[in-house]
């Protein structure tokens, strides 16, 4: 940890290859940006050579007139030879458009300026257009992968998230794709236009030279180990770098959320610590990733450097022996910058396209990760008419771990509109149990059945929608007080919520608000009350009407006059309907029809308030040590 390299590092090349498939929707597009890339680069490449034309005639000029007029140039060149300038000689005599006694031809010299001057802005609109489809590809690309990643997250387990930090998952979800567009957004058109320029102005350099064209590639092999040394270098790093950066995500979202527990138990300094330690980790490995890859760009310029040296010092060897004119060995100059500075961008790129893989591989392996098992085909899956809401649990078992078994052979039958409580300490397998029945897990041995149909040839949405349920921690969403209680109701009337609003004494609150049910609350439902907050959950299933209850501590965070007020509207919510009630305490659940003692996954007790109290056995204790013995020290 610390941002030390990964073990092992990232599969870049599958990676790398299964990020491009995220283009092939595109492939038309792909193709017509390549067609513009290749337009803009022909042009680009052209350009050097009809300006090295425009040197010549410039050149030409300066020479003639340097010569004696009414001489032609085969004279010129006699008399050079004649005079011991043999090299001389050579040179002008494999120049054209040399006419002694004629100065500079200034207007065959703006024709070709104005047709460079063409070309150049052709290539320019070339890779406007170009640049701005491939914007519009990578976007689409960016927006298909975010709505993956969404659907992903609806089909994974409840158990994958038990094993993953949320900051985690939220990193994953919003840092490394944001850094895939980037990458995406920075690098596919620029490396497409770069290597397109590599294949057209080395044919333009044979053309010119093959000598020269040679003397340019020498430094090619020095350029690709430099590269390739250096990126294996870089990968693990950027692999801890955004491992890191989940890390320190998670811990921050923690902290956050839970900023008030932190300032209560005076956890600041540890917090901080924390922080500092991880951000420490997360700039370590940052400043290694980035400078390790940053170091190819100036070692490349380096090698451009060389090479640019190697082809000015030949091509005025080559131009002193008459071989080559001026024109070409300064066309052929700017070839060779031509030629280094996209071997430069494809190099000075590599950090930018190893970070965004490293980012691709974190998304793809949440998307590859295990979803939970598919729901059964429509014609297996049989739906009662009228749910009356009778469970029953056959020698079920279940385990977290495949070594620590948890429930095992338990067996339970509850009638319908029979009000269950569950009770025992914490770890005994109360809340596993209903999260069994509501399929959050999956059972390892025996059935749960729902009016003789069993669960798991249900689908989750047809068995979860005739489910309600109110947990110990409650969740608003950011909206309206009406939104939250509306939520899994859809098209449910005012007149409705404000029913079940009443019936769970929401609307006495709501109605001191300013503006009543068009409240505006967040995430975390700081401007209501936890009470309330509580209440606004119970009022979102009272307004569901399911056909099974499951109250998981749900009167928790209410003051005993609202518990009294909850309890009276959950005895008219539960007549009819199965209800399963989870409760720390005791005073909520005297008139369950059934009580359920459950110790070690199993259920060691079961019976009415008053027979377990008589029977004196784990209940009794319960009870006793929540109000026997406070009561008799207060006496």
């Amino acid at each position: 940890m610390g941002g030390q390299p990964a073990e092992k590092s990232m599969n870049f090349k599958g990676s790398s290859q299964r990020l491009l498939r995220e283009l092939r929707p595109e492939r038309g597009i792909v193709a017509l940006v390549l067609f513009l890339a290749t337009g803009s680069v022909a042009l680009s490449v052209l350009g050097p050579k009809i300006l090295g034309h425009a040197t010549d005639l410039i050149f030409a000029g300066v020479i003639g007139r340097m010569l004696p007029s009414g001489t032609t140039l085969a004279e010129a060149v006699a008399g050079m030879r004649a005079h011991g300038q043999g090299k001389l000689a050579d040179m002008l005599a494999s120049m054209h458009g040399v006419i002694p006694g004629k100065g500079i031809d200034f207007h065959a010299v703006g024709v070709v300026l104005l047709w460079v001057l063409l070309i150049y802005v052709g290539a320019a609109a070339f890779g406007f257009v170009q640049a701005r489809i491939a914007t519009r590809i990578v976007q689409r690309a960016v927006f298909r992968l975010r709505k993956q990643v969404e659907e992903k997250l609806a089909k994974l387990p409840l158990s994958y998230f038990d094993r993953q930090p949320r900051g985690e998952v939220l990193s994953r979800a919003t840092n490394d794709i944001d850094n895939i567009a980037q990458t995406l957004q920075q690098t596919l058109s620029q490396i497409v236009a770069s290597l397109l320029t590599i294949v057209g102005v080395l044919t333009m350099m044979f053309w010119i030279s093959w000598l020269l064209a040679l003397v340019a590639l020498v430094t090619v092999p020095v350029s690709v180990v430099v590269a390739t040394r250096v990126g294996k270098r870089a990968q693990p790093q950027f692999v801890a770098q955004w491992k890191t950066t989940g890390k320190l995500n998670a811990h921050i979202e923690e902290m956050y959320t839970g900023h008030s527990l932190v300032k209560v138990f005076g956890r600041q300094r540890e917090s901080a610590a924390i922080f500092r330690e991880q951000n420490q980790a997360l700039y370590e490995a940052g400043f290694r990733a980035q400078f390790i890859s940053g170091t190819i760009q100036p070692a490349m310029m380096f090698i451009g450097n060389l090479n640019y040296v190697l082809v000015a010092v030949i091509g005025g060897l080559r131009v002193a022996s008459g071989a080559l004119s001026i024109g070409d060995v300064q066309a052929f100059v700017q070839y060779s910058r031509q030629f280094s500075q996209p071997l430069t961008q494809v190099a000075s790129m590599a950090n930018l396209v190893q970070s965004g893989v490293a980012s691709a591989e974190r998304v793809f392996e949440l998307l590859d990760a295990a979803e939970q098992e598919p729901d059964p085909a429509p014609e297996e899956a049989p739906r009662p008419e009228v749910v009356r809401g009778q469970v029953e649990f056959k020698g079920v078992s279940f385990r977290y771990e495949e070594d620590k078994p948890l429930i095992e052979d338990l067996s339970l039958a509850v009638k319908p509109g029979q009000t269950v409580a569950i009770v025992g300490p914490t770890g005994a397998g109360k809340t596993t149990l209903v999260n069994l029945l509501m399929r959050f897990y999956e059972v390892t041995g025996g059935r749960i059945t729902l009016d003789g149909v069993e669960i798991a040839g249900m689908s989750r949405e047809e068995l979860r929608s005739n489910i309600g349920m109110v947990l110990q921690d409650t969740w608003l969403f950011g909206g309206t007080i009406a939104d939250n209680i509306a939520y899994g109701v859809e098209g449910a009337t005012r007149e409705r919520l404000v029913e079940a609003a009443k019936a769970t004494h929401v609307d006495r609150f709501v109605r001191t608000l300013p503006d009543g049910y068009d409240t505006v609350i967040d995430e975390e439902g700081s401007n209501v009350s936890a009470g309330e907050r509580q209440l606004i959950t119970i009022a979102r299933a009272f307004l569901a009407e399911p056909a099974i209850l499951v109250l998981d501590e749900a009167t928790s965070s209410v003051d005993t006059r609202t518990e009294v007020l909850i309890q009276h509207a959950m005895n008219q919510l539960r007549a009819g309907r199965t209800s399963f009630v989870i409760a720390h305490r005791l005073s909520t659940i005297r008139d369950a029809d059934v009580i359920l003692v459950m110790e070690s996954g199993q259920i060691v007790e079961q019976g009415t308030h008053e027979d377990l109290l008589e029977s004196g056995g784990a209940y009794a204790k319960l009870y006793a040590a929540q109000f026997a013995e406070p009561v008799a020290e207060a006496g």
